[in-house]
């Protein structure tokens, strides 16, 4: 899924560290109808959020022609980071050698993320790119997990898989399969150094400099791939939707939603992600999908969503969780 997806965007993703994060707000077990009825607005801040970021990439998509991937990926993540340096404003000193150490190993692992991820945009249709890229989390989640049940849900994942390749791979580019299957697996990694960066830096400063870590890092090998090119005025402006529909704007949504919302709710609305991926195709690159490329989808949907809620729902009913740093739900 694509970075920033939390705080400059990106995703909460179904685990455990990141998730147990969250916060348990209105709307939760308990809760009498009007609070649920007043959790409606923090629900519809995330799935707009979702929109925001899916439909951000299929506008990349549009803008690949121009740029190539990786040159997208260095106008996004360049652009996003001088938006989050100027709204965080973090401060550089008072840190020690392992908090930069993270924040670097952060910023290396949002680089390589959206790098691959926008590699696999290149050559398979965006619902499928998403729903690949989303086994790298649920495969963490059911790693880290000790219930018995989650293998249950890793199967039903992994049906979802073979469904999606009709029988075999070779109806889909498997170039662009294992770019995607790469990008989950910097995904579920990007998980762990962003809950552990939420834990160093106050607010989003760490993503903010992840962030800028990370362009920096992108930088070279976008120059090398489109050069002058970047700066083309008319692919500055798409790019700058690109970034502000795919971070700044669903980092703002998500970080008022979390503030009312509980932890498990709010995962499991991320876990809708290949599909909100698979209409925002449809409807702007005119990528169709298969019944059988629905079914898949719905499979590992429905895998993500139980992953959550076993491992989320127990964990809720018993104790209030902190406030969370978005970025360690994101992608």
């Amino acid at each position: 899924m694509d970075e920033s997806r939390t705080a400059a965007v990106g995703a909460a993703v179904p685990v455990p560290e990141a998730v147990a994060a969250g916060v348990a707000g209105e709307g939760g077990p308990g809760a009498d109808p009007g609070s649920r009825r007043r959790s409606l607005g923090p629900v519809a801040l995330v799935v707009a959020g979702g929109i925001s970021v899916q439909f951000g990439a299929a506008v990349a998509v549009m803008l690949m022609p121009r740029t190539g991937a990786v040159g997208i990926v260095t106008l996004r993540l360049g652009l996003a980071a001088l938006v989050m340096l100027a709204v965080c404003r973090p401060k550089l000193r008072g840190y020690s050698r392992a908090d930069w150490g993270t924040v670097l190993a952060f910023g290396a692992t949002l680089a390589a993320m959206n790098g691959l991820f926008y590699q696999a945009l290149e050559r398979i249709p965006l619902g499928v790119a998403v729903t690949l890229e989303v086994l790298g989390p649920l495969a963490l989640s059911v790693i880290v997990s000790r219930r018995l049940v989650n293998l249950l849900w890793a199967v039903l994942a992994l049906g979802g898989v073979v469904l999606l390749s009709g029988g075999g791979f070779d109806r889909i580019d498997l170039v662009g399969v294992a770019y995607a299957l790469g990008a989950g697996a910097m995904w579920a990694t990007y998980i762990v150094f962003s809950a552990r960066t939420g834990r160093r830096f106050p607010q989003a400063d760490g993503l903010a400099l992840a962030m800028a870590v990370g362009a920096l890092l992108i930088l070279p090998l976008g120059i090398a791939e489109s050069g002058s090119k970047l700066l083309v005025p008319s692919t500055l402006g798409l790019a700058l939707v690109v970034a502000f529909m795919s971070s700044v704007l669903p980092y703002t949504l998500e970080l008022l939603a979390l503030r009312r919302l509980p932890a498990p709710t709010f995962a499991v609305l991320m876990s809708l992600e290949p599909g909100i991926a698979a209409a925002s195709g449809f409807l702007l690159l005119d990528q169709a999908l298969s019944t059988l490329d629905a079914l898949a989808i719905a499979l590992v949907i429905a895998a993500s969503m139980g992953a959550v809620r076993t491992q989320t729902g127990k964990r809720a009913r018993t104790r209030k969780l902190p406030a969370v740093e978005p970025a360690a739900m994101e992608k």
